[in-house]
């Protein structure tokens, strides 16, 4: 009777092994082909020379006019609070929330609603983006003082009736 040496189970993949792993989005990072075969060395020099070919391509696509600029300047209202882990700021390009070294961003067509809460002691000012699919993020930003609670309100709600747009059912 013939026995293998070693495991004849398949590596694990996926989230509970990479946590950069995104289903759909991101392929596992392994380092074989699909058949479970490790990469010759001719694909990956091809693969090298083909990375060294995209910037020259990225650097034309960046020059044509057509595509506008993501930085220019657009009057309108923004509301911008931080603290010393916590950044919010909405603006025309919709709400980007960081903590520490972790960053979301929602364009205003993918935002369901804003929430906005105050804690009753202390001077922790929440705000809470929830998505049309039932999830919400909150963020909490810890201000200078109490009467910062009203002017971030004022500013949020200017940003709001500006860009955000309720679907009238």
């Amino acid at each position: 009777m013939e026995q293998r040496i070693g495991s004849s189970s398949q590596p694990l993949e996926g989230a509970g092994f990479d946590p950069a792993f995104i289903p759909g989005l991101t392929p596992p990072a392994s380092g074989g082909t699909k058949d479970g075969e490790p990469e010759k060395e001719s694909e990956v020099a091809e693969a090298e020379e083909a990375d060294e070919a995209a910037p020259e391509s990225a650097e034309t696509a960046e020059a044509s006019p057509s595509e506008p600029e993501e930085d220019a300047e657009v009057d309108g209202p923004v509301f911008e609070a931080s603290d010393r882990r916590a950044r919010m700021v909405a603006d025309h390009r919709g709400v980007r929330l960081s903590l520490d070294d972790q960053e979301c961003e929602f364009r205003w067509d993918e935002i369901g609603a804003v929430e906005t809460e105050t804690a009753r002691f202390g001077k922790r000012y929440t705000v809470t983006v929830h998505t049309p699919d039932r999830r919400w993020y909150p963020i909490e930003i810890e201000a200078p003082a109490r009467s910062r609670f009203a002017e971030w309100d004022t500013q949020l709600d200017a940003v709001l009736d500006a860009y955000f747009e309720e679907d009238a059912d």
